[in-house]
């Protein structure tokens, strides 16, 4: 009985080396994937969630800040048409003129609120940090900055947002054993208390001393 020569197809070791390559960029990127929703739709955490499960996925603050700075960008396509349809309205439709100009009276104050009513640049940046991108970019709009300009600023004050909840997230989660529900909740609870404690600090500190009676 003859026996034919079995051959074996082993692969090379490049082969192997590239396949596990692979696998793993493409786990590395599945896992971007929930960080950059909870980061697109702040639903369920937002930002702490977010950095939380990008540090237990193994993403880097680098890659983190990325997926952010992303999920801005998207907001910035989405909200500039919007932005600039009610603007277009709002010079024919009278109801939305008189609205038109009511939120330009809350931009012209929330600007007060940051630096004075000039609203520079830097003024516009501590909106987006302070409040939101989007209030950022219509107080940019009000300014008269188009889109680029606009939205560097607002998206720039608000990486900076992003900046200082991923640390203090990271931090507190330390302090906190670990614990990512009861870390996600004591970091939104104090990004919703924290403006209001500051803007009533700000409010009592300028509110004008009654001068003493002089006695004579």
């Amino acid at each position: 009985m003859s026996h034919s020569p079995c051959f074996v197809n082993v692969p090379s070791k490049k082969v192997i080396v590239n396949k596990l390559a692979d696998e793993a960029g493409n786990s590395y990127t599945q896992s971007m994937l929930p960080v950059f929703m909870l980061f697109l739709i702040p639903i369920g955490g937002g930002i702490p969630a977010g950095v939380l499960r990008g540090r237990d996925l193994g993403l880097g603050w680098a890659v983190m800040a990325g997926l952010y700075f992303l999920s801005d960008v998207i907001l910035a396509l989405v909200f500039e048409p919007v932005l600039r349809l009610l603007v277009a309205a709002g010079r024919k439709i009278p109801a939305l003129a008189r609205a038109s100009q009511a939120v330009g009276r809350a931009m012209a104050k929330t600007a007060a609120q940051y630096g004075g009513g000039g609203a520079g640049p830097l003024t516009l940046i501590m909106i987006g940090f302070g409040v939101d991108p989007m209030t950022g970019r219509a107080a940019a709009l009000a300014a008269g900055h188009g889109f680029v300009s606009g939205w560097a600023i607002a998206i720039a004050g608000d990486m900076l947002y992003f900046f200082v909840i991923m640390v203090a997230t990271l931090k507190l989660n330390r302090l906190l054993g670990g614990d990512p529900s009861l870390t996600v909740g004591a970091v939104l609870l104090a990004m919703m208390l924290l403006p209001l404690l500051a803007r009533r600090v700000k409010a009592a500190w300028s509110r004008p001393t009654k001068a003493s009676p002089v006695i004579s």
